[in-house]
């Protein structure tokens, strides 16, 4: 796999890897990254299938996990935080699960708990996509049919965790969202009412929480 990223930031500054929800690419981040930048080193991959990523036809959350790892490997980051939204945070929760040594801190933008969801597919838009189709497809079936271990592994999380929830207006059930904080030790939940998109929709709140969490 080949992983198309954008690297912000002074070298030897505190590693921090961003990941984008599902059909967005490292571009999502822009605001975020440069209010990080000045104190972070800044890490923004395309997630396979996405952007100028490679488009493989082959998607699962483990396999993106796994891609994520070999890029830190590959650019010599033993460890990081992980800030991730959506579909990335997902990802981020399978990196804390599977290797808490390589996670300093997480935090997850709008993210639930990996129950059953039993929504249907998509219907695919018109035009040419900044992302494979098939990867929205493997996904979906994989938020329809998440391996139980996922959810039960939540509590073996033992970075310090912010879980910030869009509140009302987001698509996603809050009460599940909550939950994800729930299930992760000493996780802290904070709402904000904007959205499923937190840190485009209300970037002024997303950066106080996220400084102010990162900064403890």
């Amino acid at each position: 796999m080949r992983l198309a990223f954008l690297v912000a930031g002074e070298v030897g500054a505190p590693p921090v890897v961003l990941l984008p929800g599902r059909g967005l690419d490292h571009t999502d981040w822009a605001r975020v990254i440069a209010h990080l930048a000045g104190s972070w080193r800044v890490y923004a991959p395309d997630l396979r299938g996405h952007g100028h990523s490679e488009w493989p036809g082959v998607y699962s959350l483990e396999l993106m996990r796994d891609d994520v790892v070999a890029l830190l490997d590959h650019l010599e980051v033993a460890r990081a935080t992980f800030v991730a939204h959506s579909l990335g945070g997902m990802v981020s929760c399978l990196i804390a699960e599977e290797y808490p040594d390589r996670v300093e801190r997480l935090v997850l933008e709008d993210v639930p708990a990996p129950h059953p969801a039993g929504l249907p597919l998509p219907a695919k838009p018109e035009g040419a996509l900044a992302f494979d189709w098939a990867m929205v497809e493997q996904t979906a079936y994989q938020r329809n049919h998440p391996d139980p271990a996922w959810l039960e592994r939540l509590a073996k999380i033992s970075a310090p965790t912010l879980v910030i929830a869009g509140g009302a207006p987001s698509h996603l059930p809050q009460d599940q969202v909550a939950d994800l904080a729930a299930r992760i030790p000493d996780a802290r939940l904070v709402t904000i009412e904007a959205g499923h998109d937190v840190h485009a929709k209300r970037p002024e709140e997303f950066l106080a929480a996220l400084t102010e969490f990162l900064e403890r």
